[in-house]
């Protein structure tokens, strides 16, 4: 772990994990053209050292690189990694708060595998762990990377309106909580919280906190943390116009142990995949629907009756799912060797049910 200002590891600090990303990117020719970058290539240090003349005062700060890549590289290990780190810090006395430099194309699926593992431990230790990065390279003209790290730190070290421990977000002055998040737009600074219910960073929302009380209240346990190679393999399908049978087929010899189906409107799939659809699930393998539309919850038996094999996603989109899957399934195996006989749809359930913030 490097420190920042020469801080003691054992004084109260905020520690910043860095993760790489758009934030620790740098443009060939930014005047010219600032989105044609190379992603990880600042180190957290440099990120943070950028911004501490104007954190609050009295904050100290340490940090610590985890990984410094393409977010659209992230690998299940990453994820093993992130989340052991955050717990043990959870747990660390001197750690009053977590910020999490992250890219910006896969920080949906670490939103949600936080909230499901580290979300319980974070709310009942009273510390906020926050999600930020950037939609502009560290080198761009108005690159929003170091306002968005200021503002993660600033709320993470701060009380602010009562807002409890938990995982959140903070992009382009509005925050949110981390399962919310879902990049929607190419571009915009606002792009992974556009459309997720948020509020000012500065000034909290009551009705947005109310959701937030309410999500927390319903999430009552972490699933485990997947150890490296423990992670089970699960894949998006999107059903489209002129769907193949094959598309299935091609994975039943394979290992693979869920699939998610970005299914047209209500999460309906291609009637030519019903019949390979059902033989993956007679072999074992985990099934849920959710919708490719972006917006709008897929519930249980709508428009169809589900198999027993096949769960709705509710209002988690394909990447969400696919996580909660995961995660579900290795917590349905420990479980098992625990004498405890819970499936994966007991624990996929908790996520997917969990209150919707309006």
């Amino acid at each position: 772990m490097s420190s920042i200002s020469n801080v003691s590891e054992n004084t109260p600090h905020i520690l910043i994990l860095g993760m790489g990303g758009t934030i620790a990117g740098l443009a060939p020719n930014p005047e010219e053209n600032p989105l044609q970058y190379q992603a990880g290539q600042v180190g957290v240090d440099a990120l943070v050292a950028h911004v501490q003349a104007v954190v609050p005062e009295g904050v100290k700060l340490v940090s610590r690189q985890l990984a410094n890549i393409n977010s659209r590289n992230l690998t299940d290990a990453h994820l093993t990694s992130l989340g052991l780190a955050v717990k043990d810090a959870l747990l660390d006395a001197a750690v009053k708060g977590i910020v999490i430099t992250h890219g910006t194309d896969t920080i949906e699926e670490t939103g949600l595998f936080l909230q499901a593992t580290c979300g319980k431990l974070a709310h009942t230790q009273s510390k906020r762990v926050i999600l930020t990065g950037a939609m502009l390279p560290s080198n761009a003209p108005g690159a929003d990377g170091p306002s968005n790290l200021l503002d993660a730190l600033r709320w993470a070290s701060t009380s602010i309106d009562n807002c409890p421990g938990g995982i959140y977000a903070v992009m382009d002055g509005r925050g949110c909580m981390a399962i919310d998040l879902a990049k929607r737009h190419a571009t915009a600074l606002n792009a992974p919280l556009q459309n997720a219910p948020s509020s000012s960073v500065g000034l909290i929302n009551p009705s947005w906190l109310s959701g937030v009380k309410a999500v927390q209240a319903a999430w009552n346990e972490d699933l485990p943390i997947p150890q490296e190679g423990e992670w089970p393999w699960v894949e998006i399908l999107t059903s489209h116009a002129g769907a193949r049978p094959e598309t299935i087929t091609q994975w039943l010899s394979s290992a693979v142990k869920g699939l998610v189906i970005a299914g047209t409107g209500h999460g309906g799939f291609h009637d030519d995949w019903v019949n390979p659809l059902d033989q993956a699930m007679a072999q074992g393998v985990a099934l849920v629907r959710t919708t490719r539309t972006g917006a709008g919850a897929t519930l249980r038996n709508i428009p169809e009756v589900d198999a027993p094999g096949c769960w709705a996603s509710g209002a988690l989109t394909a990447p969400r799912a696919r996580i909660a899957l995961q995660l579900a399934l290795n917590a349905s195996t420990q479980a098992n060797k625990a004498g405890k006989p819970l499936t994966w749809q007991d624990f996929f359930a908790r996520i997917a049910d969990l209150p919707e913030i309006r």
